[in-house]
């Protein structure tokens, strides 16, 4: 019993950070450096997905998405929800991490002739990575503890 559960629930944890850091990282990018239009809609996705709690999240993708024509099963639900709401909180952790790193840093990249995506791959990213790992690793651990949660919806976990 416990092995059939397990194999539910660490691929859902795993797959949910995953797809969950890769959306954060993207909307922590377009709230800093993106158009004012689409910094309001990723401000909006951020505000409801921490503001509400996951069982209501998991709960309308589950039995809401259904009654517009959207059928998904227990296990894409649960990962569909795990995401979006990894990805809001991710995406204000990496908002900080980058907004933490000196002006003076880019300040140097650009000096000696990098681009803004070579500023971004080669000097802050890397300092950022290291002052992200404590708050990121403790949103995998809450991640972990929440895929209880996913129970709601039936999808078997330990």
């Amino acid at each position: 019993l416990l092995w059939a559960a397990l194999i539910f629930t660490v691929p859902l944890t795993l797959l949910s950070f995953a797809f969950g850091l890769f959306v954060g990282l993207v909307a922590a990018l377009v709230r800093l450096f993106g158009p004012k239009p689409l910094v309001a809609v990723v401000r909006f996705y951020v505000w409801i997905f921490r503001g509400t709690p996951l069982l209501v999240q998991l709960f309308l993708i589950f039995y809401g998405l259904p009654s517009v024509g959207i059928l998904l099963d227990a296990f894409s639900a649960a990962l569909i929800g795990f995401t979006l709401n990894i990805g809001a909180y991710t995406s204000e952790i990496i908002r900080a991490v980058i907004g933490s790193v000196p002006k003076g840093q880019w300040e140097a990249a650009y000096s000696i002739g990098m681009t803004w995506s070579q500023a971004m791959r080669r000097t802050i990213l890397p300092q950022a990575g290291r002052v992200a790992v404590p708050p990121l690793s403790n949103t995998f651990i809450s991640l972990v503890k929440d895929t209880s949660l996913a129970a709601a919806i039936t999808v078997p976990e330990m």
